[in-house]
């Protein structure tokens, strides 16, 4: 176990635990919008489908695996920034694309400005789904209407706008996510990773932005 501290505690440690527990929360958010596209095939399949997630027991699991995951995440990102920082304590004084093979861009440079935001984000979106109102299903009074819930919170323009900017800015962070967790783990660099990271991160962004849109468009049945 001390092994284990001590590496964590070192600078490759944190970078390696900083580059897993990011790639570990991205297949959970391909797996989180893959749910949340359920909603399109109707009320009684979605309320379905979350009512056996969320009853399974294991659930507990995961969300407490979920919340290490995050804590891991922000707590090594926070330590490399501020080595980082340390390393190279005078800023430049303009900022700009590095070009030629580097890969500097507004993703990279604002990781920790998109983190930061996640950190606000996360548990305003937990209070409004997970703790919001309680609706009985009106083919199962057993079962939460959360299809309910979704669609009267998606119907308010400002919590649309509110949730597809806040998905632009996640969208932002895992645009650079991808190639640099693997890159942490000792992935060497390569183009064709890069371009894979930056399909997912549009296929996450789309895939959570198309349902409030498409319920405030009408295009959803409440």
């Amino acid at each position: 176990m001390s092994a284990l501290v001590r590496f964590l505690s070192s600078s490759i440690g944190r970078k390696m635990l900083m580059g897993a527990s990011g790639l570990l929360l991205l297949a959970f958010l391909l797996v989180h919008v893959a749910g949340n596209l359920v909603l399109f095939a109707g009320r009684d399949v979605f309320n379905g489908y979350s009512h056996h997630l969320v009853s399974n027991p294991l659930i507990y699991v995961a969300e407490l695996g979920l919340l290490a995951l995050f804590a891991a995440h922000l707590v090594s990102g926070i330590a490399v920034t501020v080595r980082n920082r340390k390393a190279r304590p005078d800023r430049y004084v303009v900022k700009g694309r590095a070009g030629g093979k580097s890969h500097k861009s507004v993703a990279s440079s604002t990781m920790i400005l998109s983190g930061i935001f996640l950190i606000a984000f996360v548990p305003l979106h937990l209070w409004t789904f997970k703790w919001g109102p309680i609706y009985p299903s009106p083919t199962d009074p057993a079962v939460r209407d959360l299809h309910r819930l979704v669609i009267e919170e998606f119907h308010e323009p400002l919590e649309v706008a509110w949730y597809v900017g806040a998905m632009l800015i996640i969208g932002c962070h895992l645009w650079h996510a991808f190639a640099s967790g693997l890159e942490s783990l000792g992935v060497g660099d390569r183009d064709w990773l890069r371009r894979t990271g930056n399909v997912l991160a549009v296929v996450v962004t789309v895939g959570f932005v198309v349902v409030p849109i498409a319920i405030w468009l009408g295009w959803v049945p409440a």
